[in-house]
């Protein structure tokens, strides 16, 4: 009984990753316009030294994201970028692009 309980409460917290990252990719498609001058309209970038992020995984564009938005991880253009994105832009952003 004990290994039951133990594995459904695994289950449980696993679940509930996703959902904290999960966003609506028709919201990001929207909100990616300003994103597309560097990474491109399809997230593939035309720039060698800007990144593509169309099929990044999600959780790590929410982080990446993120840490610029907090200045965490520090680039003058990305953090101006991301210092007006609420939490669900970025997890919208992020469903959209992890999606192409």
């Amino acid at each position: 009984m004990k290994k039951v309980l133990i594995s459904i409460a695994a289950i449980a917290l696993v679940g509930s990753f996703g959902s904290v990252v999960a966003g609506d990719a028709a919201a990001g498609k929207a909100k990616s316009a300003t994103c597309a001058g560097c990474h491109g309209a399809a997230g593939i970038s035309a720039v060698p030294t800007y990144p593509n992020l169309a099929g990044q995984k999600e959780a790590y564009l929410v982080k990446a994201i993120t840490d610029y938005k907090n200045k965490t991880r520090v680039d003058a253009t990305m953090n101006a970028m991301t210092a007006g994105l609420s939490d669900a832009d970025i997890a919208n952003l992020a469903a959209y692009y992890s999606g192409l």
